[in-house]
C-alpha cells in the first residue's frame, strides 16, 4: 500500500488555511504543515520535504508576491517537490513567472476554484506526477490577447481550444475525453496547431509542448 500524498500549505488567511487543509485530508492528503508566511514556508517546506507545496501568492512578511517567490525558490532548491500556487488575481504573469523554464511539477489555480475540491485534488494529483496544472481562466487570457502580429489569428476555433487545454497541461488522451472527440483527431489539430505557430521542433513531449505554447504566448 502507497504512502499517502504530504503536502505543506502557506496561507496568512486562517479560515481560507483551514478550508484547504480540509479538502487535503478529505483526499487523504497529510497536511505536514500549514504557515501563515513565506519565511517559514521555505523553511518547513525545507524540513518536511513534502510531496507537494500550496501557497497563496500574497503573503506576509511584506504582502506582496511572497508567496510566488517562495514557490519559485523551492522550486529551484527541491525540484522533485511540486508546487501549486493560488491566486486572488487573473493575472498571467504570474503563471508565467512560476512556470519558468519548466512546466513540470507546477500548478498555478485562481482561489475562487479551489472551492471545489475536486479541482485542487486533481491538481496535486497531476503536479505530483510531473504534470502541469495551469487555470483554465489564465490560459484563456493569454491565448485571447491582442497581438499586432497574431499567429493565433491562423488558428480555427477548435484548435484554440485544444491549444488552451495543451497550455493547462493536458494530454492529447486528456483533451480527447474533454472536447468528445478522438485522440487522433486531438493529434491532427496539435500538429496543425504546431505547424501555424512554428512549433513543429518542440516534440511530442508533454512538458516541452506546454512550455514551448506557454513561451509563445508570453510572447
Amino acid at each position: 500500500m502507497s504512502e499517502p500524498l504530504r503536502a505543506v500549505l502557506g496561507e496568512d488567511q486562517a479560515i481560507v488555511r483551514e478550508g484547504i487543509a480540509t479538502i487535503l485530508r478529505s483526499a487523504g492528503i497529510t497536511v505536514a504543515a500549514a504557515v501563515d508566511n513565506a519565511v517559514d514556508l521555505v523553511r518547513v517546506t525545507k524540513e518536511q520535504r513534502p510531496d507537494v507545496v500550496i501557497t497563496d501568492i500574497q503573503m506576509p512578511p511584506n504582502l506582496d508576491a511572497d508567496g510566488l517567490r517562495a514557490a519559485q525558490e523551492i522550486r529551484a532548491a527541491q525540484p522533485e517537490t511540486a508546487v501549486i500556487v493560488l491566486s486572488q488575481f487573473l493575472d498571467a504573469s504570474y503563471a508565467l513567472d512560476l512556470v519558468g523554464d519548466d512546466p513540470s511539477g507546477v500548478g498555478y489555480l485562481l482561489k475562487e476554484k479551489v472551492a471545489s475540491p475536486q479541482i485542487l485534488t486533481d491538481a496535486v494529483e497531476r503536479v505530483v506526477a510531473g504534470e502541469s496544472a495551469l487555470d483554465p481562466d489564465v490560459i484563456s487570457t493569454l491565448v485571447g490577447r491582442k497581438r499586432k502580429q497574431d499567429p493565433l489569428a491562423a488558428l480555427t476555433p477548435k484548435e484554440k481550444e485544444v491549444l488552451s487545454l495543451m497550455a493547462e497541461g493536458h494530454s492529447n488522451s486528456g483533451i480527447a475525453r474533454k472536447l468528445v472527440v478522438t485522440v487522433p483527431a486531438v493529434e491532427r489539430h496539435v500538429t496543425g496547431i504546431f505547424m501555424k505557430l512554428g512549433l513543429s521542433h518542440a516534440g511530442s513531449d508533454q512538458h516541452r509542448r506546454v512550455l514551448a505554447v506557454l513561451r509563445h504566448l508570453k510572447q
